[in-house]
């Protein structure tokens, strides 16, 4: 065990099993530190910034009303912010971790989110947009298909690049189980978070792909292409807990 390995452990408590336990995970990270109350503050700047009225409160019924037009995209890209949110979370409740690697890790969580919310606006209003008749969302404006090209890489590229770093969070944290002192289940499920933060890295890597690749007719499946997560993230989690049994 290395020098860095041997500070890990010392911060350890001395009875884990002492420890709070959520699904059977002993929480090493129950305290805020300063790192997850910056990635906090973050999540929070990002959400500020995605709010309906992006100006200025609305005055007057008419802008009241464009406002609220908004809202199902306000919504949508908060339970996306809302999943990565809770992926650093549970990750920092569990292995409580701050060193250097993790907090590169993390400061690149946090500049990847803040550019990332405004294509990520833009596409759930352009949905909103396209699902409702054009009843509530905004349409992109006049586009050339270079741009909405474009706008769809950039799309994959952030979504990409957020799942990636939870990843490499977790694979930290099995990279030091020693120190940690994870046990047996403690192990499998940081493994299981491994593969399952890797299906959102898959599907922005093929949202990406075919982004690129598509003819402009068909480039709006780049976006489709992300729901498939409503099968393939349940369907990880049923396998999950029938081998953890």
């Amino acid at each position: 065990m290395n020098e860095r390995h041997q500070e890990i452990a010392s911060t350890m408590p001395v009875e884990l099993d002492s420890l709070p336990r959520l699904r059977g995970f002993r929480l090493r990270g129950l305290e805020m530190t300063r790192l997850e109350t910056f990635i906090d503050a973050a999540f929070a700047f990002a959400i500020t910034m995605l709010v309906i009225a992006a100006q200025q409160i609305p005055d007057d019924i008419e802008t009241l009303l464009a406002a609220f037009k908004n809202v199902p995209a306000f919504v949508a890209s908060v339970i996306v912010l809302g999943i990565f949110w809770r992926g650093h979370w549970l990750w920092s409740r569990r292995y409580g971790l701050e060193d250097g690697i993790s907090i590169f890790i993390s400061w690149a969580m946090i500049v990847t989110i803040l550019i990332y919310m405004y294509p990520l606006k833009a596409i759930f209003s352009s949905m909103w947009f396209l699902l409702s008749g054009g009843r509530v969302g905004h349409t992109l404006g006049p586009h050339s298909e270079s741009q909405v090209r474009a706008l769809f890489a950039v799309f994959a590229l952030g979504f990409t690049a957020i799942a990636v770093e939870v990843v490499l969070l977790n694979l930290r944290a099995w990279q030091l189980r020693e120190p940690l002192r994870l046990n047996v289940k403690e192990r499998l499920i940081t493994l299981y978070e491994v593969t399952g933060w890797s299906i959102p890295v898959g599907i922005g890597i093929v949202s990406l792909v075919l982004a690129l690749t598509l003819p402009r007719e068909q480039i709006e499946w780049s976006g489709w292409v992300y729901f498939s997560m409503v099968i393939l993230v349940p369907l990880h989690s049923a396998c999950r807990k029938q081998r953890m049994e």
